[in-house]
């Protein structure tokens, strides 16, 4: 197998928020897309992020990819891809790795089909390419096709088809690269990607706005007094196991039992507060030694109620909810957090969203978050 690294650049933005790398879309992070995109891929042996962004950091690493610290320096802000590449090559090279092939694959342009960076690199190989961009098919003045398959930019002529790049990924040769110091050069191959529409508006809708979720700064964690969590798709997979005599029981999972207590050891209050009834709710939360509120239909209301005999306001909560009769409770919430697979209006409200679903992992995500928040106070 031809070694071959995928590179994913998470670039953040000032004041420890994250940009757009960590928006929500079907209701995953657009990073893990991304993440999964190469690690799925069959022609990729290597896959790490570069980022400087504590949120996307930790995001990468728990879906299970390593991390390395974007270069810094220089007149730009953020470091563009060839100066990621350059980085992040010299670094696995001093490491003892080394690559024939490099992939960059742009966060903020996650609608590709499944396999299509195999795609890619298929193309990249059948065409004895120097460099790759991926393209869809425009009207107007990008790159064309001469008659001997030469891919050529900025032509303007009237033959067809004209492509345009649409930034979702690039493919380089690692030797050819380290010569050239750049991207796109030598014998350039195009991999055609389909030009949806609605996919342009959609792009267009998010550059207008700011993000529904954000990565959380530290300072935002650590004023967290009271964490409140719903049980059924929270601390459960939201499906219910009903025996023969009617008896009901969940599915929930070890490592957020985990988090819990490492959590409570630090001195972080904690509550449960279902609208379910069931037993099984108790029982879990007696086990977990967390305050439990059940049967609540106005979750609201009980929880303001709660908070002022506590002497705390809604700003001093994290909420961590999956549905619609959580949303109340959230947008009020100082932290609103939903986990991955919530339903959209709630993931719209969350300012954090976790990786892993509900009964998953995301109770334990949620607990890390927050001690790695008291742990450096800085």
């Amino acid at each position: 197998m031809i070694p071959t690294l995928a590179i994913i650049p998470a670039r953040g933005e000032s004041k420890g928020i994250s940009g757009q790398h960590l928006r929500p879309f079907l209701g995953r992070p657009l990073l893990v897309h991304s993440i999964d995109h190469a690690r799925n891929a069959t022609g990729v042996t290597r896959t790490v992020v570069c980022t400087n962004d504590p949120a996307a950091a930790r995001v990468a690493l728990a879906a299970g990819v390593d991390v390395i610290d974007a270069p810094v320096g220089g007149a730009a802000a953020e470091p563009s891809d060839d100066i990621v590449l350059e980085h992040v090559v010299g670094l696995l090279r001093a490491r003892g790795e080394r690559f024939q092939r490099a992939v960059i694959l742009e966060i903020e342009k996650p609608l590709r089909r499944d396999g299509e960076v195999d795609l890619a690199l298929k193309t990249f190989d059948r065409e004895g390419a120097d460099s790759l961009v991926s393209v869809c098919e425009v009207e107007g003045r990008a790159w064309t096709r001469e008659p001997d398959g030469r891919a050529v930019s900025h032509v303007d002529r009237e033959s067809s088809p004209r492509f345009r790049e649409n930034g979702s990924l690039k493919i380089v040769g690692v030797e050819g690269f380290e010569r050239h110091r750049c991207l796109v050069f030598g014998r350039v191959a195009l991999h055609e990607m389909p030009a949806v529409p609605w996919l342009r508006l959609e792009s267009l809708m998010w550059a207008k706005s700011e993000p529904a979720t954000k990565g959380v700064a530290g300072e935002v964690l650590r004023r967290v007094k009271l964490v409140v969590f719903d049980f059924d798709g929270v601390m459960t997979d939201n499906r219910v196991l009903v025996l023969q005599d009617g008896t009901e029981g969940a599915s929930c999972d070890r490592s957020d039992g985990l988090g819990v207590g490492m959590l409570k050891a630090a001195g972080m209050p904690m509550l449960v507060l279902s609208k379910e009834q069931n037993p099984v709710v108790g029982a879990r939360c007696r086990k977990l030694g967390l305050e439990c509120h059940q049967g609540i239909d106005d979750k609201l209301t009980k929880l303001r109620d709660l908070l002022a005999s506590r002497g705390m306001t809604m700003a001093d909560i994290a909420y961590v909810g999956n549905d619609i009769n959580d949303l109340a409770c959230m947008r009020e919430a100082g932290l609103p957090i939903a986990v991955a697979d919530a339903y959209p209006p709630v993931l719209a409200a969350a300012k954090m969203v976790t990786v892993k679903p509900g009964g998953k992992g995301a109770v334990r995500e949620v607990c890390d978050a927050l001690l790695e928040a008291r742990r450096d106070p800085a």
